[in-house]
């Protein structure tokens, strides 16, 4: 009936194809390896129960209250605080810091600031759906630079740029998630990210590092944020609590140069005017009084424990001719099947299985790549990852 009657956005508007395949997933007998849920028993209640009892007593009608489109600032100088202590970023306060209804919300601002259509965008390959979803109403061009085991190729990187460069095109920025990537589940080198930090400087560009996993380190040895060896503000981060207290709260944050900042802050106001306050107290509680930093542990231990299992059964049932990633932290690895098999067809015939994950075509914005798929290691039990993998290993093979 309205169909007409939508806008040119609207009508261009595309559905997730996670979310579209979740749904085929929400029967209770499916051994699903396709969210990216983190696991209820990595959820703080019982602290959070405390701090909300607290806080209602102390602050209840400043957190029931309205709040400003910036953030709480009790929250927004804690985050600081922790960027410069824990992160080692430079020279962040307050006014660097932007609370966001999630990470997904600040993807979204920042295309509504930058991008026009046409705009180059530079993303791994794969990339975090989310981007493609949050950009594509502003129709940007796209430039994919491969991955392998240590992140984005940034010789690659830099030859495109050249290229770009030589034909007068200058792209608006570099879209990466460096430490445990979604959905490949790898990490930029050191020395890559020097590299990228390089790049970024003799090309002038501004620099997205989204790093909603990045605390999640279950081994290996830590790296700094792209945003720490960031000497010339060009670096936005963006971080998120979804991961590290509960994704209920819909809480995540932008630290990035005030004038970035700015213009973020008028474009969200037309979309929700303010993040939730209570939430903010609630984390900026989790914070302050070193919960967060307590807690952090525990989820690691859970999901290590589950990463493992993945790995030990991927080793024992997966075909020679499969090969997947071996993260060292976060919620996700990376299966490369053989060229021939296409796993969006094989799809239907895992789901008869009773085992689902999410096509690999879905995190490039060609859908080319056909013989992937993600896995997601740290919702289901760990007795659903051994028996999921047995299911998934037949359908492969049968495939094959």
């Amino acid at each position: 009936m309205w169909e007409n009657e939508f806008s040119e956005i609207a009508k261009a508007l595309k559905a997730s194809e996670i979310r579209e395949l979740l749904k085929l997933t929400q029967q209770p007998d499916i051994i699903s390896f396709a969210g990216g849920l983190p696991n209820p028993k990595s959820f703080p209640v019982n602290i959070i129960g405390e701090i909300v009892n607290d806080l209602l007593e102390n602050e209840g009608a400043k957190m029931l209250q309205y709040g400003s489109t910036e953030g709480v600032n009790s929250f927004r100088d804690a985050l600081a605080e922790r960027a410069v202590n824990v992160y080692g970023f430079k020279n962040v306060s307050r006014e660097n810091v932007l609370i966001l209804s999630g990470s997904q919300q600040g993807l979204y601002l920042l295309a509504k600031i930058f991008i026009n259509p046409g705009d180059v965008v530079i993303i791994e390959a794969p990339t975090y759906i989310g981007i493609l979803t949050a950009f594509q109403s502003y129709k940007p061009s796209y430039v994919e630079i491969e991955m392998d085991d240590y992140g984005m190729d940034t010789t690659l990187l830099e030859e495109k740029l050249k290229k770009l460069k030589a034909e007068g095109v200058k792209p608006k920025m570099i879209y990466t998630i460096p430490t445990f990537q979604n959905p490949a589940g790898v990490t930029m080198s050191l020395e890559r990210r020097k590299h990228l930090m390089e790049i970024a400087s003799e090309y002038d560009l501004l620099v997205v590092e989204d790093d909603p996993y990045g605390e999640l380190r279950f081994s290996g040895e830590a790296l700094p944020h792209l945003k720490a060896l960031d000497t010339e503000d060009r670096v936005v981060y963006l971080g998120t609590f979804s991961k590290i207290m509960a994704p209920g709260f819909r809480l995540a944050y932008m630290i990035a140069p005030e004038e970035i900042i700015r213009k973020c802050v008028l474009a969200k106001q037309g979309i929700d005017l303010c993040t939730n306050t209570f939430g903010q107290y609630i984390a900026r509680e989790f914070v302050r009084k070193g919960y967060l930093d307590k807690h952090i542990p525990t989820i690691i231990e859970l999901y290590k424990e589950k990463r493992d299992i993945m790995l030990d059964s991927l080793d024992e049932h997966f075909p020679e001719s499969v090969h997947w990633t071996r993260p060292d932290g976060g919620m996700f690895l990376w299966v490369t099947l053989p060229d021939k098999v296409d796993a969006e067809k094989m799809f239907p015939k895992a789901i008869e299985k009773k085992v689902a994950y999410v096509i690999g075509s879905a995190f490039y914005p060609k859908r080319d790549h056909k013989n992937t798929m993600r896995l997601n290691f740290t919702y289901p039990t760990n007795e659903q990852i051994k028996e999921g993998v047995k299911r998934l290993a037949d359908v492969i093979r049968a495939e094959l």
